[in-house]
């Protein structure tokens, strides 16, 4: 899974998401992307099962491109622990999305094939997304 090699600080405060993405939001590598329509928090987990399902599909054909990295930490208390006496420690990574981010990107494949395996890919995510095309200049 994926995780940052150092951090200056081993916990975050939280921040916002707030507005539409202003990079990253357009297909650049790939004929296909998948784009977040909204808000949301895609954990280490999520990027690693939704890249399983992407590459079983394609059976390792093509190409693949995660345009996401998940560098904020998030916290979680131990079991049954009361309330108060500080944050908990850290349990894992993720990465903030805001909506028209793209997360991945296929090239290489047939249509049909690429469309379904980002199909796939999507349900593995916690946020509503769309496959688009990409747009020539």
């Amino acid at each position: 899974m994926l995780n940052p090699k150092k951090e200056k600080f081993r916990k975050r405060q939280k921040g916002r998401l707030k507005g539409p993405a202003t990079t990253c939001n357009a297909v650049a590598f790939g004929e296909f992307g998948l784009k977040t329509l909204e808000h949301g928090k895609v954990t280490s987990q999520q990027i690693e099962a939704a890249r399983v399902a992407l590459m079983r599909h394609i059976k390792r054909g093509g190409r693949v491109w995660i345009r996401i990295f998940p560098d904020h930490p998030y916290t979680s208390k131990p079991l049954e622990v009361r309330m108060g006496s500080g944050k908990g420690s850290p349990a894992g990574w993720y990465a903030p999305v805001k909506p028209g981010r793209i997360l991945y990107e296929i090239g290489g494949v047939p249509t049909d094939l690429a469309l379904e395996a980002l199909r796939l890919a999507a349900h593995k995510l916690p946020v509503k997304t769309r496959i688009v095309p990409r747009e020539e200049l």
